[in-house]
C-alpha cells in the first residue's frame, strides 16, 4: 500500500492523462506555501512542495493559474453557496410546521455564516497547511500569507496536475462553503426545539474539534509537486492527514461532510430528546412546495460541490458532473420504486429525499468511479435511504427530526463502501496508477476491491468515531452551560416567536 501513496493523486483518476505523461523533473515545483489537492477527495491543500526538488524544477518559471479553472472554481464556490442559502434553508424549511419555518431558516443561514467567518479565521489553517496527521498548523490563520508582499501577488493553490496552479484565495473561499453547509445539515436533527443560542454553540465547537480534524486527515497532502523523486515518497507521505495515508479515497465529502455531519446531528437527537408529542401527534411538513425547490436548489448547486472537487475545469470535471446528474436521477426513481412497493403510492417528499440520497452518495464517488458505477450507487443509495428513513429510525429510537442520518448517514456511508468497489478499473473506475513517476496504470489484475473497501471501512469507523465522541462532549458542555432545549411552552408556541419574534406566515 505504501508503495502506492505517491500516486493517490491519481486515486481517483484526476490528473488528466496529459499530465500523467510529463516528465516530472520538468514540472515546476511548489513553492513553499502553496495550496496542494487534499486527498483523493480532489480537495486542494496549502502544503509545501518538498525542500529536495531538482535544481532545474526549481529554477523552472512558476507556475500560472489557468483563467479557465479560476472561473470554474469561483462558479463552483457560488453553487455550492447556492445549495446552502436557498438550498438547504428551504429543503429543511418546508420540512418542518409552520411555527418554526423560520426559526429553521435562521439556523441555517445564520450558522452558515458563522462558520464562514471561523473558517478564514483559524478553520483554514488547521485543516489545510501542515500539521500532523491529525490536525494541520497555524501558518494561515487569519489568512496570513495569502497575498505574498515580495512578489506582489497571490499565493497558488495546486490541483491534481503537476504544474497547474489556482489562486489560493479561490481555494480557500471553495473549501469555506463545504464546511459552512456540513454544519448546517447538522441542525435537521434537532430542528424545532433547540435553544438557538445552543445551537450556533455547539457548532463552534463540532466545527473546531471534529470538522477540522476530520478534513484534515482525509483531504491534507502535500499536492504533486512535492513528489520529485522516488527518494522523498516515504517522507512526503508521512506528512499527510491519517486517512489520506491510509489510501481512503473521498472525492467531495461523504466522510468529511456527510457521515461527520449525520453523526453529529444522531447524538444531538438523543442529548436533546424528542420532541412534545413526539409519537402521539402528526408531525407532518408544512410545504412540500417549498421542500421540492430546496432539492432542486440543492441538486444544481451539488455540481459545483461535486465537479468543483476537481479543481480543474477537466474531464475529471465532467466524469464528476454526469455522476452527479445521472446517480442522483437513478436514486429518485429507486426511492419512488421501494416506496410504491411499501406503501402504495409514491410521494413528492419521497422524491425530493430519494434525489438528496442520490447526491449525498455519489459525492464520496464522484470523480472516482465510472457512469456505470455511479448508477449502480445512485440505485443502491436510493433503496438504502429509504430503509434508513422507515426502518432503522425506528430501530434507533431517536427523534432525528429532518432524518439527517437516516439520509446523510446511510447514504453517506453506502457512497463511500461502494467508492472503494467501483474505483476498480475493472468495473470501470479510474483507479490509480501503480507508479506516480511513470503514470502506469492500475490493471484490473492489480486492483484489490477488498483492501480499497477495507480501507473505506476504516475511514467510515474513524469519522463516526470522531465525530460521535466530539459532538456528545460538545452538547454536554453546551447543555451545562446555556442549555439546549426551549422550554415546554416556547416548543408548543414555536420557535418562530418564541426564539425571534417574528413569524413565517400571516394570517
Amino acid at each position: 500500500m505504501k508503495k502506492l501513496l505517491a500516486g493517490l493523486a491519481l486515486a481517483a483518476g484526476l490528473l488528466a492523462p496529459a499530465a500523467w505523461a510529463q516528465d516530472p523533473a520538468s514540472a515546476p515545483a511548489a513553492a513553499a506555501t502553496v495550496a496542494a489537492p487534499a486527498a483523493s477527495a480532489a480537495d486542494a491543500s496549502p502544503a509545501a512542495a518538498a525542500a529536495s526538488a531538482p535544481a532545474e524544477a526549481a529554477s523552472a518559471p512558476a507556475p500560472v493559474p489557468n483563467k479557465g479553472d479560476t472561473a470554474w472554481m469561483m462558479l463552483s464556490t457560488l453553487l455550492v453557496i447556492l445549495m446552502t442559502v436557498p438550498g438547504l434553508a428551504l429543503f429543511y424549511g418546508g420540512l418542518v410546521r409552520s411555527k418554526n419555518m423560520l426559526s429553521v431558516l435562521m439556523q441555517v443561514m445564520v450558522g452558515f455564516s458563522l462558520i464562514v467567518v471561523l473558517w478564514f479565521l483559524y478553520g483554514y489553517s488547521f485543516a489545510f497547511t501542515e500539521g500532523n496527521a491529525f490536525i494541520g498548523g497555524t501558518d494561515r490563520l487569519f489568512m496570513k500569507g495569502i497575498w505574498d508582499n515580495v512578489a506582489g501577488t497571490f499565493a497558488n493553490a495546486a490541483t491534481f496536475s503537476k504544474g497547474v496552479v489556482i489562486p489560493e484565495i479561490v481555494y480557500a473561499a471553495f473549501q469555506a462553503t463545504f464546511a459552512g453547509i456540513t454544519g448546517c445539515l447538522i441542525v435537521g436533527a434537532f430542528a424545532e426545539r433547540i435553544k438557538f443560542s445552543a445551537a450556533l454553540a455547539f457548532l463552534v465547537l463540532w466545527f473546531t474539534f471534529s470538522y477540522l480534524p476530520i478534513a484534515h486527515m482525509v483531504w491534507f497532502w502535500q499536492g504533486p509537486d512535492a513528489y520529485t523523486s522516488a527518494a522523498v515518497v516515504d517522507a512526503t507521505n508521512a506528512k499527510a492527514g491519517l486517512l489520506w495515508q491510509w489510501g481512503a479515497l473521498d472525492f467531495a465529502g461523504g466522510t468529511v461532510v456527510h457521515i461527520n455531519a449525520a453523526v453529529a446531528g444522531l447524538v444531538g437527537a438523543f442529548m436533546i430528546g424528542k420532541r412534545i408529542g413526539y409519537g402521539k401527534e402528526q408531525f407532518t411538513p408544512h410545504s412540500l412546495t417549498l421542500t421540492m425547490v430546496g432539492a432542486s436548489l440543492l441538486w444544481v448547486g451539488w455540481f459545483g460541490f461535486n465537479a468543483g472537487s476537481a479543481l480543474e475545469a477537466n474531464g475529471f470535471a465532467a466524469l464528476a458532473f454526469i455522476n452527479t446528474f445521472a446517480a442522483t436521477a437513478a436514486a429518485v426513481l429507486a426511492w419512488c420504486v421501494g416506496e410504491a412497493l411499501l406503501k402504495g403510492k409514491a410521494s413528492m417528499l419521497g422524491a425530493a429525499s430519494g434525489a438528496v440520497a442520490g447526491l449525498v452518495a455519489i459525492t464520496p464517488a464522484a470523480g472516482n468511479v465510472g457512469i456505470g458505477g455511479g448508477l449502480v450507487i445512485g440505485v443502491v443509495a436510493g433503496f438504502a435511504c429509504l430503509w434508513g428513513v422507515s426502518c432503522l429510525k425506528k430501530l434507533l429510537g431517536a427523534d432525528d427530526t429532518l432524518d439527517v442520518f437516516g439520509v446523510h448517514g446511510v447514504g453517506g456511508i453506502v457512497g463511500a463502501l461502494l467508492t472503494g468497489v467501483f474505483n476498480s478499473p475493472a468495473l470501470g473506475g479510474p483507479s490509480f496508477p501503480t507508479d506516480w513517476f511513470t503514470a502506469a496504470a492500475t490493471t484490473p489484475e492489480a486492483y484489490s476491491i477488498a483492501s480499497q473497501f477495507i480501507v473505506q471501512a476504516k475511514a467510515v469507523g474513524v469519522t463516526i468515531v470522531w465525530s460521535g465522541v466530539v459532538s456528545l462532549i460538545a452538547y454536554k458542555l453546551v447543555d451545562l452551560t446555556i442549555g439546549l432545549r426551549v422550554t415546554e411552552e416556547e416548543e408548543r408556541e414555536g420557535l418562530d416567536i418564541s426564539s425571534h419574534g417574528e413569524t413565517a406566515y400571516h394570517k
